[in-house]
């Protein structure tokens, strides 16, 4: 397969760089922080203190600490209302949105099983034959040759949810599937929201859950937006993730 790539601009991307940066985040996100290897990356969520996603973040070690990738229009705010926690921790947050950029690649050839650092570039695998290349913007420059929606698209079909500010604070990890990707962690202490998502999980209480659906021709659903009873949580190329009734 010939490489292909696109420039993702929905993403934003925080940089969390200390010596308790890793405490830190263990903390505050659904998943184990203090455990995950150097060369992979997690998929986690942080939530208010009703359980309720704040946001979904795709967290990459990085050799000062970590990268957040997270909604673009989310990341001011996360970054703000993180460092509200982080009282007298030996921890900074930094809203690098702008700083760096991020690109989709489709390349079968690469032999990367999950987090490879070149210098500033990072090269993280997400699916097969499917990776993200991340790096500050005036070293890392590729030619675009297909539009984000098709990345989009991949993950649609992949089912990992991007909670955006459309969505934020509308669902329990569950209900978009969290801890069917390993995004959350029912072993590790506490954090925000931590009893409540707990008790969603062993009790029973999950009454919505997301699934992907076909979108009706001449349709355009949008995040946020109501659909056959349920809410839509992405949307791209005639397919959508949405938490329905179960």
């Amino acid at each position: 397969m010939t490489p292909e790539c696109a420039r993702l601009n929905r993403y934003g991307l925080l940089a969390v760089t200390g010596a308790d940066a890793r405490a830190f985040l263990h903390a505050q996100l659904t998943n184990d922080m203090a455990n995950l290897p150097a060369d992979r990356a997690a998929l986690a969520g942080w939530c208010t203190a009703k359980g309720r996603l704040l946001a979904s973040m795709l967290v990459i070690p990085s050799g000062e600490g970590f990268l957040l990738q997270l909604a673009r229009d989310l990341a001011p705010a996360i970054a703000k209302r993180l460092a509200m926690y982080v009282f007298r921790s030996k921890v900074k947050i930094a809203d690098e949105s702008d700083a760096w950029a991020q690109y989709g690649v489709w390349d079968s050839s690469l032999e990367v099983s999950g987090v490879a650092w070149d210098g500033d570039v990072v090269t993280v695998r997400v699916d097969e034959g499917r990776f993200l290349r991340i790096g500050p913007a005036d070293k890392l420059s590729l030619a675009a040759t297909r539009p984000e929606d098709a990345w989009t698209l991949e993950e649609i079909r992949a089912g990992r949810p991007l909670i955006s500010a459309a969505t934020q604070d509308k669902f329990v990890p569950q209900m978009v599937n969290f801890e069917a990707l390993g995004a959350v962690s029912f072993q590790k202490g506490c954090y925000p929201g931590q009893e409540i998502v707990a008790r969603a999980q062993y009790r029973g209480e999950v009454k919505r859950r997301m699934v992907r659906v076909q979108v009706p021709a001449g349709t355009e659903l949008k995040p946020g937006q109501e659909f056959n009873g349920g809410v839509v949580v992405d949307s791209a190329v005639g397919e959508a993730l949405a938490v329905m009734p179960v």
